[in-house]
């Protein structure tokens, strides 16, 4: 076995390997161990399963084709649990239907066997290595938008257009009632409890409740919500995790909800009921 010598860029990352092949389970481990990650090992997409839903990992190595439950199962099921696990797929039996679930679940690499240990390990790296730049970049966001908050508390804006947004600190779309200065989140029913929100689930929110039932592209999302432009994929990257949360946590008190639409290609929507 050829062990990478590369540093790992998320040194202590937890890593879980997933394949009903102990050879490879094993000797990729040590690997990936040797390069400074945890690694965690699951030989059936059950065990693998059971795991997720205990352990938050950064990254999955998935194999498609086990017994019992099949990667592709797993990885529909991990990405409920978790949206922002980053998954590989390793496999001998590439399908076109594999490769379509792969592109939905929005896998960051797919592999096929025989790969080698340094060309797994290298797609480790590169994949956290990308995660590593969009955190920064979100943390960027989120520390630009809370200095434009304190500006507008400051020195509220004279621009006629952008005063409704600034202003109104809570805002009420029925069921909705968003505190945007607490971070709250609350709904229109008795006996629930409000919601506490993220800088950015906020600053999401926010924006999809003062346009109700208008598409609203990622890159909207940042202009209405931070005031700056950005492309796309850029948007995309930023926006999705932040609508994923809401999403989840909406859930928590309105199970049958679905709010937040996604229109394919074009953005989400909030649509009331």
């Amino acid at each position: 076995m050829t062990i990478p010598t590369s540093q790992p860029t998320k040194p202590g990352a937890h890593l879980l390997i997933v394949d009903d092949e102990p050879n490879i389970r094993s000797a990729l481990g040590r690997a990936l161990n040797l390069l400074g990650y945890t690694v965690a090992e699951a030989s059936t997409g059950q065990e693998a399963l059971g795991m997720l839903q205990h352990t938050l990992f950064d990254l999955m190595v998935l194999d498609l084709r086990m017994p019992g439950m099949d990667g592709l199962e797993l990885m529909l099921r991990a990405r409920q649990l978790h949206p922002e696990l980053l998954i590989i797929i390793l496999t001998g039996h590439a399908t076109l239907e594999s490769a379509i679930a792969a592109v939905k679940s929005e896998v960051v690499d797919y592999l096929q066997k025989p790969a080698s240990i340094q060309e797994i390990a290298q797609a480790v790296t590169r994949s956290l290595e990308k995660r590593v730049g969009q955190i920064q970049r979100q943390r960027l966001v989120q520390v630009m938008g809370e200095a434009l908050e304190v500006l507008r508390q400051a020195d509220p804006p004279l621009n006629a257009a952008s005063i409704p947004f600034d202003v109104q600190d809570i805002l009420h779309l029925h069921p909705l009632k968003l505190d945007r200065q607490k971070r709250l989140l609350m709904i229109a029913a008795e006996g629930t409890q409000p919601l506490p929100l993220t800088e950015g689930e906020t600053v999401v929110l926010a924006s999809l409740m003062m346009c109700p039932d208008k598409v609203l592209s990622c890159r909207d999302l940042i202009e209405l919500g931070w005031g700056y432009s950005t492309n796309e994929r850029e948007a995309q990257n930023i926006i999705r995790p932040h609508v994923s949360r809401l999403r989840n946590k909406i859930k928590r008190i309105i199970p049958a909800s679905g709010l937040i639409h996604t229109v394919r290609k074009r953005g989400y929507v909030l649509q009331m009921p």
